[in-house]
């Protein structure tokens, strides 16, 4: 599909991007869309806005739908997309060594700040962020409202770290500090993923106790290799932190397909920082978010290993029960209105407090099993 070099001009200048010389435009005569160097992270990233002129009516009528041309840009990882108000239905499809993807669903971020917060005050919404890998190409379609639709694309490059923790970390030797505690799992740092302190636009902020694990997936992909994850978190905290408006990356912890644990939001792993991860439920809770999309896969041993340690661990500081039920009262979520007291699982997934598929079903049925073997775990101890 062709594309006018001036509109995609105009998309740049609008991004406040420069047009790029005669050396970087594509052969059809459009320029290429750079990303550019976060001078702090080393993160390579680029806001693109769709416009009306820079879309395109698919088919006769305009109810089928519009598409972006075949957009040539520098090499990217990760995409999301971002717009105020009505959420429009978004795909994607992406191009890598040469060849294009199908086209993917993009749906709208459910993994939320409640609502009342500085986090949640926000008008910006936007899709769940999508690992794609060495990407080149992306093209873009819109079905109905998309008010301010801008592409986001972000390379996060390679920090100082990423290769020492490239490999699968064995299982943790660790030992409960207390004869009658699960004990704590080993968890990489934000310094082993590179997070940059000053993307941060606010202290953490603390809830008074735990009383839920909320299991989540990130809906990024599957194909990504232990090496990528460093830079796969450094990218969702790019997008959490600059494109949602959001204080810091919005997961408390994170766990890889390979069995590691990551911690995400500041404030440190001990303590009951309050996350942005279950919309209406984050002020007595901790979120964890295993890497992946679990609608197409089934989670392995080592996610459930991983998940069990950890939610033993929080838990069991709580003096909470992880295989029965806890009382709490909605912030106003999708589901539960505000004030709305519930009854809901110690451990439950993201669908159980909003209207989400996560963390997918495939992962959302191994939910019971997380449940007892937690359990068993705390028993243990």
């Amino acid at each position: 599909m062709a594309f006018s070099g001036v509109l995609l001009t105009s998309v740049l200048l609008a991004a406040g991007l420069s047009v790029p010389s005669a050396p970087s435009v594509a052969t059809d005569g459009a320029p290429l869309i750079r990303l550019v160097s976060d001078p702090g992270s080393g993160v390579r990233s680029v806001d693109v806005p769709l416009t009306a002129r820079t879309l395109r009516t698919v088919g006769a009528a305009r109810a089928a739908g519009t598409r972006t041309p075949m957009l040539r840009t520098s090499t990217y990882r990760m995409l999301g997309l971002t717009w105020h108000g009505a959420d429009p239905q978004l795909r994607v499809r992406t191009r890598s060594a040469g060849a294009w993807s199908a086209w993917r669903p993009m749906p709208a971020l459910t993994d939320l700040p409640d609502t009342g917060t500085p986090e949640g005050s926000r008008p910006v919404h936007g899709t769940e962020p999508l690992w794609v890998g060495p990407s080149d190409g992306v093209q873009v379609g819109v079905r109905g409202p998309a008010r301010d639709l801008e592409l986001v694309l972000i390379d996060p490059g390679t920090g100082s770290s990423d290769e020492a923790t490239g490999g699968p970390l064995p299982l943790p030797r660790t030992t409960p500090s207390t004869p009658d505690r699960a004990p704590r799992p080993e968890i990489l740092t934000r310094r082993d993923w590179g997070a940059d302190g000053s993307w941060r636009n606010s202290d953490p902020r603390y809830n008074r106790t735990i009383k839920q694990v909320h299991v989540h997936h990130t809906a990024t992909g599957n194909d990504y290799t232990a090496d990528d994850v460093p830079g796969l978190i450094r990218g969702m905290y790019r997008y959490h932190t600059h494109n949602l408006g959001w204080s810091d990356i919005g997961y408390n912890f994170l766990v890889d397909r390979f069995g590691r644990t990551w911690l995400g939001r500041a404030g440190g792993a001990g303590r009951p920082v309050r996350g942005a991860h279950t919309l209406g439920f984050n002020n007595t809770s901790t979120g964890v978010a295993v890497i992946g999309n679990f609608e197409e896969k089934q989670p392995s041993d080592k996610v459930l290993n991983a998940v069990v340690r950890l939610a033993a661990w929080k838990l069991d500081r709580n003096d909470r029960r992880p295989a029965g039920h806890v009382w709490v009262v909605s912030q106003g979520s999708d589901r539960y209105r505000d004030g709305r007291r519930v009854r809901l699982p110690v451990i439950d997934g993201h669908r159980d407090t909003n209207q989400t598929a996560c963390p997918g079903q495939d992962l959302y049925d191994m939910l019971p099993v997380i449940r007892r073997r937690t359990q068993a775990r705390v028993d243990r101890y």
